[in-house]
């Protein structure tokens, strides 16, 4: 293990969409980054040393609609395509031939459909918190409409144009403050309590959030990073990737219920929806992930795993890549 790891360098290079922010530690193998939402390469920030120091290029994005990164104006130009795009085009611009992938929340979608769609590129995937499900079933919509009974499901909420904006625009720092406890282990609201991912019939989902208290992982500083981010940016660019579900069921139609070849990890949090509504995803990895090398539940922990947990998290990812250098 290196005794020395480099500082973190900002770079911005071209993408389809105009241009990638990246910032970058160490050298050796890439190991690519894709951060979820409402996040940004600085959810990466426990990783990256320490990815460094055990001999890997860690580079961690900020996904188009975010940050430092291009916003195109067409709600469109967020496909999951173009997302793929977009880490094709950082692999390329690093003068790298290969890279591990490795997402959270929805850059876990987005790593494991780099890994699909590019596999000559993508040599392994890891996913955070949100396990692989292949594309089928109805249309995603569809689906979002029929959850809650007469609750609004958040997926639903965040796929009309404006009305989240007008949710969360008004006090960005707030609302982002209770979107992060709600889904932190030590702040999530306590069971039976009405759920923060559904909104009822003309309400919003910050009036479901924990309020007055952050969650251990999150300091006010780190607070402020996400809050200015968004602040300056408008959240728009970041909810259209919820937009294009649809269309992504259309564009993705050859690869209906394809299964990921290449050497695989995930690891959930037991405390974290995404993983408990997707359990059966989990039990279907022998056929959906049949590289699959290992996964893991990490006991009391929330949906932000990599910041709750970050040592554990660091360790299953080191020693992951380690066995893939075997």
């Amino acid at each position: 293990m290196s005794q020395h790891v480099a500082e973190v360098t900002h770079r911005l290079v071209s993408s389809p969409g105009g241009r990638i922010h990246l910032v970058e530690q160490g050298t050796g193998p890439l190991v690519l980054l894709v951060h979820g939402f409402p996040e940004s390469w600085y959810s990466w920030r426990h990783q990256l040393p320490v990815l460094a120091a055990a001999g890997y290029r860690a580079v961690a994005v900020d996904v188009r609609g975010y940050g430092r990164s291009s916003k195109p104006a067409a709600t469109d130009a967020y496909r999951m395509v173009d997302v793929v795009q977009d880490n094709v085009a950082v692999v390329h611009a690093l003068g790298e031939e290969s890279a591990v992938v490795v997402g959270h929340d929805w850059g876990a979608a987005i790593a494991a459909n780099s890994a699909l769609l590019r596999p000559e590129l993508f040599r392994a995937v890891g996913l955070l918190s949100v396990p692989y499900t292949p594309r089928g079933g109805p249309r995603p919509s569809d689906v979002f409409a029929r959850m809650g009974g007469d609750e609004e499901f958040y997926v639903s909420y965040f796929q009309e144009p404006g009305r989240a904006e007008a949710e969360i625009e008004p006090d960005v720092r707030g609302w982002l403050a209770g979107l992060y406890a709600a889904l932190s282990a030590d702040t999530m609201p306590a069971p039976g309590a009405p759920d923060p991912h559904f909104v009822s019939r003309d309400g919003t989902l910050r009036e479901r959030f924990p309020a007055g208290r952050l969650p251990a992982w999150l300091s006010e500083r780190d607070l402020d990073v996400y809050a200015g981010e968004f602040e300056r940016t408008g959240l728009t660019p970041a909810l259209n990737r919820y937009r294009n579900m649809d269309r992504d069921w259309e564009d993705l139609a050859a690869f209906d219920g394809a299964p990921i070849a290449q050497p695989s990890l995930f690891i959930g949090g037991s405390l974290d929806a995404s993983t408990t509504w997707l359990a059966d995803a989990i039990d279907a990895y022998p056929v959906t992930l049949p590289g699959l090398v290992s996964s893991h539940l990490l006991d009391g922990c929330g949906h932000w795993i990599q910041q709750e947990r970050p040592a554990e998290v660091n360790r299953l990812l080191t020693d992951w890549l380690t066995a893939l250098r075997a």
